[in-house]
């Protein structure tokens, strides 16, 4: 049964931060006083001065003054609370935001979709939410000029009254519209932000396998989809822009022939009428309000949808832990029966189409069975490798031994307890992976090997750098190991990459360590070193290999040879090689190579 949708909201955020929200909008309602008193202060002073009491007129005007003078003092405040507090609600909910990430199953990470929700969508909503405070403000000052305008020719008033019935029902179609335009517009920017943060990130690829054109063809349908989808969004707004504007434009033109022919007739006053005029543009900038505050309602429903959707599970899975510490992990790794395939769904078009209260089950497209009924033991304290071919399941299995993955059936057990009963702590202190392609982060190579053991002295740093065969490489920097690395280890080749994720494995000494292709990009020098380095741990931690290269696994204790998804021998390198013809012809085929 899925997980119900976890209730958290902008909400949450304003409460926490409530007296400054108050205060903001306080001193907003204050300001709109304000601006009442303004309004209605100028129409006396006009009345004034065309009865030519003149000096009344000055004094209000002088008033008027002194009221500008108080609203500057407070709009000072509002900017004051603004700066300050918009950005500590935004890096709240930032924050939030990527520790959530950090939940998900493997399976879940969008790189370009995170980092649009999780950087960019708190700020968009942030900025919304206080321009709904300033529109409905000004909505409330506009309000009470339109109301006193009505009351000073009761024609103009049917005809206001008219026009902003029309407008507003203009308005709502428009929003209504652009709510569903925005929602596609944002899934297909998704895909562009996606794709082009691949396209960064595999540059090097890209130029060496010559895919430029090929990926520009790519890039050029997603972007001129979006473009188009865009564009519509754009122009259908225009239109209903247009319709509302030449509208209210028409009748502010009317409003001061009618007043013409009123001040002719002797009707009304000439200072009722350069009241009407010099507040003409009220119409305009009240419905302008009215429209401002329901395109904020409808962005910011698509952005929180977008950033909140992250902590429901019907959309995003989470890992879940269990509840089982133990103390001292000994490394003693059993699968039982475990069966675990690839799901492929079927691609989801409905995004802005319909509206789910929950999500309809998705169709899956296809399903890649890897592993069934797979089962074996590995005892703490020993190395062992898992070879076969391409697609056996080698690097399926590391991952449901890591819990990145977990198994559809079966079990997978650690010191005999199921993997998904024990705790978070437990089950991340127990194991270290090092992966294919480790990622190096933009600090220092310190820091960087800190991050595995925050109270890592020098001498532990130097050591764990040592065996990881990358001491002469320290050696030869200017700064040593306060050196930075560059974004994504960008100043370190690959294997250099590859031995400082080694040496962050080796310095969190955990009681599993898991090697995944871990000297793939290293030189037979390089190799041998780390093969030592390995062979070092041995009766110290569970090693598990997955390793393309037979001759870095000779001297583990035991090999798993694997053939679609099934153990089908298991024995020392030597027994293997003297026994399994396909195993013997892996080796040679290597060495030949």
């Amino acid at each position: 049964m899925k997980k119900a949708k976890n209730k958290i909201g902008i909400i949450k955020y304003l409460k926490a931060n409530k007296f400054v929200v108050i205060g903001y909008v306080f001193l907003m309602a204050i300001s709109s006083v304000l601006d009442v008193f303004i309004t209605l202060l100028l129409a006396q002073s006009i009345e004034s001065i065309t009865v030519e009491a003149y000096r009344e007129g000055i004094f209000t005007l002088l008033i008027v003054g002194g009221i500008y003078i108080v609203r500057r003092i407070i709009w000072v405040l509002i900017d004051f609370l603004y700066y300050k507090y918009s950005n500590k609600i935004i890096a709240q909910i930032n924050q939030d935001l990527a520790e959530q990430a950090f939940k998900f199953t493997s399976k879940k990470y969008d790189t370009g979709t995170f980092v649009q929700r999780i950087v960019n969508d708190p700020a968009s909503v942030i900025g919304r939410l206080t321009g709904i405070i300033d529109d409905v403000a000004n909505i409330l000052t506009t309000l009470t000029v339109l109301i006193y305008i009505i009351t000073l020719n009761v024609y103009v008033g049917i005809i206001l009254v008219a026009v902003i019935l029309i407008t507003t029902i203009i308005e709502y179609f428009r929003t209504k519209t652009l709510k569903k335009n925005r929602i596609l517009t944002r899934k297909k920017g998704d895909k562009i932000n996606s794709l082009t943060t691949e396209i960064v990130r595999s540059e090097k690829d890209i130029k060496a396998l010559g895919l430029e054109n090929a990926l520009s063809k790519t890039s050029k349908f997603h972007y001129d989809d979006y473009k188009n989808q865009a564009t519509k969004t754009d122009v259908t707004n225009l239109w209903f822009y247009t319709a509302r504007n030449t509208l209210i434009e028409l009748c502010g033109l009317g409003l001061l022939i009618l007043g013409v022919y009123f001040v002719d007739l002797g009707t009304m006053t000439l200072a009722t009428y350069m009241i009407i005029y010099s507040n003409n543009g009220s119409i305009h900038r009240f419905v302008w309000c009215i429209g401002n505050v329901w395109t904020s309602i409808t962005e910011i429903k698509v952005y929180t949808q977008r950033m909140f959707s992250l902590f429901d599970e019907r959309f995003f899975a989470c890992e879940h832990f269990g509840t089982t510490y133990l103390d001292d992990v000994k490394g003693k790794i059993e699968f039982k029966k475990v069966c675990y395939s690839y799901i492929e769904y079927e691609k989801d078009e409905t995004t802005g189409k319909k509206k789910y209260k929950i999500p309809p089950e998705r169709k899956i497209s296809s399903i890649n069975k890897v592993l069934n009924n797979l089962s074996f033991k590995i005892q703490p304290n020993t190395s062992v490798a898992f070879v076969g071919k391409s697609g056996s399941g080698k690097s399926t299995i590391l991952n449901l031994m890591s819990k990145m993955y977990e198994a559809d059936k079966g079990e997978v057990l650690i010191d005999g307890v199921n993997i998904k009963d024990l705790d978070k702590e437990t089950l991340r202190n127990s194991i270290s992976l090092v992966n294919q392609f480790p990622y190096i982060f933009d600090m220092t190579i310190k820091e960087n090997l800190l991050l595995a053991k925050k109270d890592a002295t020098d001498e532990e740093i130097l050591s764990a750098l040592e065996r990881a065969s990358l001491n002469d490489f320290i050696a030869s920097l200017k700064n040593g190991i306060d050196t930075q690395v560059g974004e994504s280890g960008i100043k370190l080749s690959g294997g250099q990459k590859q031995r400082l994720a080694i040496a962050r494995a080796l310095l969190r000494n955990s009681p599993i360590i898991i090697f995944d292709e871990s000297t793939s990009s290293l030189d037979n020098f390089a190799q041998g070193d780390i093969k030592r380095s390995i062979d070092e741990l041995k009766g110290k931690s569970t090693i598990v290999i997955v390793a393309h290269r037979l001759s870095t696994i000779r001297d583990v204790d035991k090999i798993f040879f694997l053939d679609n998804g099934k153990i089908e021998d298991v024995g020392t390198f030597d027994e293997l090689f003297e026994n399994n013809v396909k195993f013997k012809n892996m080796f040679y085929a290597e060495n030949l190579n």
